[in-house]
């Protein structure tokens, strides 16, 4: 890949993580001036399905690590999710794929996005988006922008890594059949050859 062309990814990923930090800050800035803690506003469109919900959140992202185990271990595969992202651009930096590095990116602006929150707020993050289903008793945790970031980052990363996986897999296998075939012609060619000087062979004798 061309140096220009990839230090243009480079700042094209900067630029999602901008944005991303942009966003996020700003929605949270929107809310904390509105609303006052604990207080809810309905989505205009989708009512009581998407509401406004403002709380500080001292935990992980969608209130993790707030409590119970299973919390725990989520938080953690997602810490240690955003330091393998850390590692792999500092590895591709300069080199890579738009896609991958727009992907990083988007995981990154989330990480930052909340971690300028802590410490603004000295540990706690401001969340407001609470997706509910009342009918059936349905509440989904509490989220910002940069959990939505992170969330949409590392799914897309996953699904990029399995399916670039199986195109590696499929082109090694298509490959293999290929030699095969290309050797099979050389193998009868030899026997031919073989049979020959066998042949020469007795009736010299």
């Amino acid at each position: 890949m061309p140096l220009k062309r990839a230090r243009l990814y480079d700042v094209l990923a900067l630029c999602t993580a901008i944005t991303a930090i942009v966003l996020d800050q700003w929605s949270k800035a929107q809310v904390v001036q509105n609303m006052t803690v604990g207080s809810e506003i309905p989505f205009p469109i989708l009512g009581h399905y998407l509401v406004f919900n403002y709380i500080h959140n001292s935990g992980a992202a969608f209130g993790m690590l707030s409590g119970g185990k299973g919390s725990i271990v989520l938080a953690v595969l997602i810490a240690i999710a955003v330091l393998v992202v850390c590692y792999l651009y500092s590895r591709m930096l300069n080199t890579g794929s738009l896609a991958y590095k727009l992907v990083f990116g988007l995981i990154l602006g989330g990480a930052f996005g909340n971690l300028i929150d802590r410490l603004v707020h000295s540990g706690y993050v401001v969340d407001f988006v609470s997706f509910r289903i009342p009918e059936i008793n349905y509440y989904f945790a509490i989220f910002n922008v940069a959990d939505a970031c992170i969330s949409v980052g590392v799914v897309l990363l996953f699904l990029m890594v399995l399916f670039g996986g199986f195109r590696q897999r499929h082109r090694y296998e298509d490959g293999g059949a290929g030699e095969i075939v290309t050797t099979e012609p050389v193998t009868k060619e030899r026997a031919a050859l073989n049979n020959t000087t066998l042949r020469s062979t007795k009736n010299d004798e």
